[in-house]
């Protein structure tokens, strides 16, 4: 069975420095330089390992266009004896967010549309919705919506759409009732959590999501969502391709992302990791890797949260958001696009008060610092709901990923504070 997250399990991206078990003990997983180069993030994600709160963790540094350093400690699961290393498969959940950005960017590039347009001039079921009175009350207590959403918008959570893991009431029963959600997480039946069998696929999901009125009216308030996942289906109509075909041809295969996928094939799976929640001094397997949900094929390609991918392939990545669009002498985007996805994407007018990004900007899929964040400007990345991270911070040019596998994030300071490491160690 399907289980999807809880309210909690999915928010992701709150980490840019600003978001007596059964464990065995530390171990590093090689030698390297990590230690002498970063001491503060090798002792930051070493000590989650000494303490026996998490199976393993890893980090993936790396400056401008050189190769990145990855240091790390423990094993893929409690119940493994092997170390975590860079070809380690992390189930990314909301990292994924930035890659469906930035395959959006490519069709505004490539002419097939435009980073203002109605996105019902690709599904026309979005031309006219409807906005509820109240957030979160009725359903039928509804008004017109005043504007259109836009590419911008679905890019920028500011589309007005809900998320099952954020919303409350009836508008969150309506998503569960739908099977519109963002990722899932096991295949074990998790006590509180209602039973919910989601969209066969982004046509039908997207079909469904039209039928329900928005939570805000578009463009006016930044709201955690489900919009990257409409994109998805979005990608899909302009491209004329599968959404994770497109990903495939134009992102993964360029920069030799060969261990990113939205499921894990069989050949792989001695490299998965074990998903966990902490209750207290324990940590319970929720997804172990021998019997993941990511061992088959989803019911749809979740362009918010639905990849599970190597440190050595989201560096890759990150390599490329660094180099504006080129690494390793491929280009996959011009450096204007790049930059743009990358830029403040948000109006001044936009209400984040509140949210994860107060105080900070957003782009294709991911926060953005400003000149008053504590880093200053520069950074672009996002978290996911497993306790991973990756960052490109453009003004000192590195590139940034943390990763281990509990949920939901916020129940250790993994996320939390790993940024906080990494800027000890390059700010010092």
């Amino acid at each position: 069975m399907n289980m999807m997250v809880s309210r909690r399990a999915l928010l992701g991206g709150m980490a840019l420095g600003g978001a007596v078990s059964l464990l065995p003990g530390a171990a590093l997983a090689w030698k390297d330089a990590g230690a002498d180069l970063y001491p503060a993030t090798h002792g930051f994600i070493k000590g989650f390992v000494d303490r026996r709160e998490l199976a393993g963790t890893l980090a993936a540094i790396g400056k401008a266009q050189g190769g990145a350093t990855f240091f790390g400690a423990g094993t893929q699961a409690m119940d493994s004896a092997k170390p975590v290393g860079p070809d380690t498969l992390w189930r990314l959940y909301s990292m994924t967010k930035p890659i469906t950005g930035i395959a959006a960017m490519l069709l505004i590039e490539d002419g097939r549309m435009r980073l203002d347009q109605p996105i019902a001039d690709f599904l026309p079921a979005f031309a006219k919705m409807n906005v509820q009175a109240t957030p979160d009350g009725s359903l039928t207590d509804v008004r017109p919506a005043r504007t259109r959403i836009t590419v911008r918008h679905l890019l920028t959570h500011t589309a007005g759409l809900g998320y099952n893991i954020i919303q409350k009431g009836p508008i969150r029963d309506a998503y569960n009732r739908d099977g519109l959600v963002g990722g899932q997480v096991s295949r074990l039946p998790i006590p509180g959590l209602p039973p919910i069998t989601p969209a066969p696929s982004l046509e039908v999901f997207a079909d469904r999501l039209a039928k329900l009125p928005l939570v805000y009216e578009p463009g006016t308030r930044w709201s955690y969502s489900l919009s990257l996942d409409l994109l998805g289906r979005v990608i899909e109509v302009a491209s004329g391709q599968p959404f994770e075909v497109f990903l495939q041809e134009r992102i993964f295969t360029p920069l030799g992302m060969g261990s990113t996928w939205f499921h894990v094939p069989q050949g792989a799976v001695a490299r998965l990791s074990t998903n966990y929640f902490p209750l207290g001094p324990v940590l319970f397997p929720v997804d172990p890797a021998t019997n993941s949900i990511y061992l088959d094929p989803p019911p749809m390609p979740y362009g918010g949260g639905g990849l599970v991918s190597s440190a050595r392939d989201y560096d890759r990545f990150l390599a490329m958001l660094l180099g504006e669009g080129e690494t390793e002498g491929v280009r996959i985007m011009t450096p204007e696009t790049a930059r743009l996805a990358m830029s403040n994407l948000l109006g001044d007018d936009v209400d984040r008060r509140g949210t994860f990004i107060e105080g900070e900007g957003f782009g294709a899929g991911g926060r953005v610092s400003l000149a008053g964040s504590a880093t200053g400007e520069g950074v672009f990345g996002w978290g996911g709901a497993a306790g991973t991270i990756g960052f490109v911070d453009r003004t000192r040019g590195y590139r940034v990923g943390g990763y281990t596998q509990y949920m939901p994030a916020e129940a250790l300071p993994f996320q939390r504070d790993f940024g906080k490491a990494f800027y000890r160690d390059v700010m010092r």
